[in-house]
């Protein structure tokens, strides 16, 4: 893209189509997510393009609504909601519009080729699509044939990493999307495709929610940190004001190692703040007002104050005019379902349990569901700008806390700043613990632990991208999940 004149915005787009196309079960064409936009002397911008409830000109009987629980070992287990009631109006494909419009150089049409070209050619399954795919691959993807077929063999293995995987209609799909706008995914015939599909099958996406649908731009939260200024994802989605509220309490404890003092201090941090969270924002039906409680609480600086109080994609570019553009992507766990034709597979976010604490009827349609989701640009008063972000559930907002940390504060390197080990402290029914990494001084430190025998993508995969006129460019993909990095003279993008 940028070899073609295009900016950060076209890079960002760009990667996150073929990313999206890319890793089936962790995201797919159905997914909605937050584009962070920041140009240089201007205010950042947050564009929600995140799932909405369904359910506009629909009236399909509770009794007649089909979905279906699944427990899973993934993950240390989990259970999720799939089938066709748990579909929510997907917005990627409308922010990308948005975005493209708005911010972009290049056309349309030409922010698409890639994911077209490899969609057609066929791609490697990644190692983070398998690990996933061992425990889903029949009970959720294996819901339309076309799709498990894909990503079986005839006599019905998975296919192994590496593997080329082909999606049957995909690229019909993303060429008539890149000929005739966003628009088609909406109001043309793929519209009526996955709203006659959803709703024929007993589900509640309509037409009309489809058609009715829009991003939703908003003033980015804004969290300062020393020199530096964060934007961030604002409400209704929650892991902005997470992330910003565990940076307002890191800025108060300055750290200049990772010892076994600043260690128990990022616990005390994510404990208060993620507390906070799990007891106040999931369930919150005023989540602006409880987020701004949060973040007012964070400023004191006391981590005492707080507590009394997935699957994912991400990219990340900036350019040498000071732009930078940070994108998250989600269709929860996956539905599995696929509209005939369409090699569109459907998001569950509905039925996301740990995330959607209100259940398949979470309000009006056309409100936005609640997300984890913080893609994030920064700005330095030394002119650096950064774009960072990562998947990851709830560890979304503690991988890039300490991706920042590492960075601002301990002045690493963007690449080691992201490869660092993790913690992250972990809600059970007995209480809490801290899953972590090997190589953190957290051994002799008086809190339970769940320790793992190597870097996980169970704490993320952040992607980061920084520029400045001293340094010039550094861009880092994490190597806890599938990723890729580019650098050219004038766009980064990761």
């Amino acid at each position: 893209m940028a070899e073609n004149g295009g900016n950060a915005v076209d890079a960002a787009i760009a990667a996150a189509l073929v990313s999206i196309n890319t890793e089936p079960g962790v995201c797919s064409l159905g997914c909605g997510g937050y584009i962070t936009v920041w140009q240089e002397g201007s205010a950042p911008v947050t564009l929600d393009g995140y799932v909405a409830a369904p359910g506009k000109g629909c009236n399909t009987d509770c009794s007649e609504r089909v979905s279906v629980a699944i427990h899973m070992d993934y993950g240390g287990g989990v259970t999720t909601i799939v089938g066709p009631d748990t579909v929510g109006v997907p917005g990627g494909i409308a922010a990308f519009g948005s975005a493209s419009k708005q911010y972009g150089l290049l056309p349309w049409k030409v922010l698409l080729e890639p994911a077209i070209d490899i969609s057609r050619r066929g791609f490697p399954l990644p190692q983070a699509s398998y690990d996933y795919l061992v425990y889903s691959g029949t009970p959720i993807f294996g819901r339309a044939a076309d799709g498990f077929n894909a990503l079986h063999h005839e006599d019905g293995r998975l296919r192994a990493v590496g593997e080329t995987i082909r999606i049957p209609h995909l690229a019909d799909t993303l060429e008539s999307i890149a000929e005739k706008g966003p628009e088609e995914f909406y109001s043309g015939a793929l519209g009526r495709a996955m709203a006659e599909y959803t709703t024929s099958s007993g589900g509640r996406m309509s037409y009309d929610d489809l058609t009715s649908y829009a991003t939703i731009p908003r003033e980015s939260l804004i969290i300062s940190s020393g020199a530096w200024q964060i934007a961030t994802n604002p409400p209704p989605a929650i892991g902005g004001a997470v992330l910003g509220a565990m940076l307002q309490l890191m800025a108060h404890r300055p750290i200049h190692h990772w010892n076994e003092a600043s260690l128990m201090q990022l616990i005390e941090v994510q404990r208060a703040v993620l507390g906070y969270r799990r007891e106040h924002l999931d369930h919150s039906n005023q989540l602006a007002t409880d987020a701004a409680r949060l973040l007012e609480l964070a400023g004191t600086g006391n981590p005492d104050r707080v507590m009394e109080a997935g699957s994912t994609c991400h990219t990340s570019a900036v350019d040498n005019n000071g732009l930078a553009c940070s994108i998250t992507m989600s269709a929860g766990y996956g539905t599995g379902d696929m509209p005939p034709g369409t090699g569109i597979w459907l998001n569950n976010c509905l039925g996301e349990l740990e995330l959607n604490k209100h259940g398949l009827d979470i309000g009006p349609p056309g409100c936005r569901l609640p997300s984890n989701m913080a893609p994030s640009a920064a700005r330095n008063d030394n002119g650096e700008v950064l774009a960072i972000g990562s998947p990851g559930a709830d560890r979304i907002t503690t991988a890039i806390l300490q991706t920042l940390v590492n960075h601002l504060y301990l002045k690493m390197p963007l690449d080691e700043a992201v490869r660092h080990p993790r913690a992250h402290v972990e809600f059970t029914d007995e209480g809490y613990r801290v899953a972590c990494e090997p190589d953190l001084p957290i051994g002799q430190l008086p809190v339970p632990q769940r320790p793992f025998d190597s870097l996980s993508m169970y704490f993320g995969g952040v992607g980061a991208a920084s520029w400045c006129s001293d340094e010039g460019c550094c861009v880092a993909a994490d190597p806890r999940r599938s990723g890729g990095v580019w650098c050219s003279s004038t766009t980064l993008a990761s």
